[in-house]
């Protein structure tokens, strides 16, 4: 029987593989994102940028300086940070006591050297709580819009129109004067400033040809803000957050100054000062050296985030 007898008795002939439709093949979803310069290339060319910046090179190193001086404090002090001594009062700085002593007799290179711990603590806590603060905020502000990014951007104005060190002296003289509450004062007026960097950092990535792609593709928002947002956002943060530690080291040391910071006999610069201004002329060496001492951290901080600033620029070839 030919093909066309059996299709007329009923017969369904027999399909071949040419006539089956073809299979779909799985598409792959591109890997969205800049694509200007590998990734390796662009972390080798940012550590090549900071380590011919002279400057940011010696900001590290005051930096550095200080921060092993502030975690061998224990090994690098000759005397207890507390100890008193009515023989030694007011010695001026020797071989036996390299910045010499104060009121009491106690040791001031000492106290300076655990005194870096709470200025150091200070900076790093506090910027760290206004980052975790105001980074999401001003994240989903400037990627959602509508009513968040009003509410966040109202909130931020107001808390900017009062100057930073007012607002840190009433959140600490409302919490009550202790470092953890001056490290909370310090954080909360310090996060507008990183809610508003990541809300425009935000829009202006959010503008972008490949992030635009993900969200044609269907790619879950909290997936594009994770994977493509936050990314290109944060070293512009990671600048901010090196040169707003300088800021924080300067407002615990003046709310140790009005007593709200750090609290005696524990050491703190801030404090150290208070005392010392009572003595400018008796034993000006008690204000001189913690008074160096803040000047060359938040210097070497500012010199560190202007380097890492030109390092990590994309504009800066």
């Amino acid at each position: 029987m030919t093909e066309t007898a059996a299709a007329r008795a009923g017969k369904v002939a027999p399909r071949t593989d040419a006539d089956a439709p073809a299979r779909p093949e799985t598409v792959k979803i591109p890997e969205i994102g800049p694509t200007d310069e590998p990734l390796p290339e662009k972390r080798h060319r940012a550590v090549g940028k900071f380590l011919a910046n002279r400057a940011a090179i010696v900001g590290g190193v005051v930096v550095a300086v200080f921060v092993l001086l502030a975690v061998f404090a224990p090994l690098i002090a000759p005397y207890d940070p507390l100890q008193t001594s009515f023989l030694a009062i007011r010695k001026a700085p020797s071989l036996a006591h390299f910045f010499g002593t104060d009121e009491l007799g106690r040791d001031i290179f000492s106290r300076m050297a655990y005194g870096a711990r709470a200025s150091l603590l200070a900076g790093v806590v506090s910027v760290a709580i206004a980052a975790v603060i105001g980074v999401p905020f001003g994240l989903f502000a400037g990627f959602f819009g509508g009513w968040v990014d009003m509410v966040v951007s109202r909130v931020a104005d107001a808390m900017l129109s009062i100057p930073f060190l007012i607002l840190a002296i009433a959140l600490a003289a409302f919490l009550g004067p202790t470092l953890t509450n001056a490290m909370i004062a310090i954080g909360i007026s310090q996060t507008p400033i990183f809610a508003r960097l990541a809300r425009a950092q935000t829009l202006a990535v959010k503008a972008e040809d490949y992030v635009e792609g993900a969200e044609a593709i269907g790619l879950p928002n909290r997936w594009i803000v994770a994977r493509y947002v936050f990314p290109n956002v944060l070293p512009p943060l990671i600048v901010q957050a090196t040169l707003t530690i300088a800021t924080a080291i300067i407002a615990e040391a003046s709310l140790s100054f009005l007593g709200l910071g750090q609290q005696p006999p524990d050491p703190s610069w801030g404090s150290m000062l208070n005392t010392a201004k009572n003595f400018m002329g008796q034993a000006p060496w008690m204000s001189i050296f913690p008074g160096a001492a803040i000047f060359l951290l938040v210097l070497g901080f500012n010199l560190l985030g202007d380097g890492l600033r030109d390092a990590l620029d994309p504009r800066e070839s």
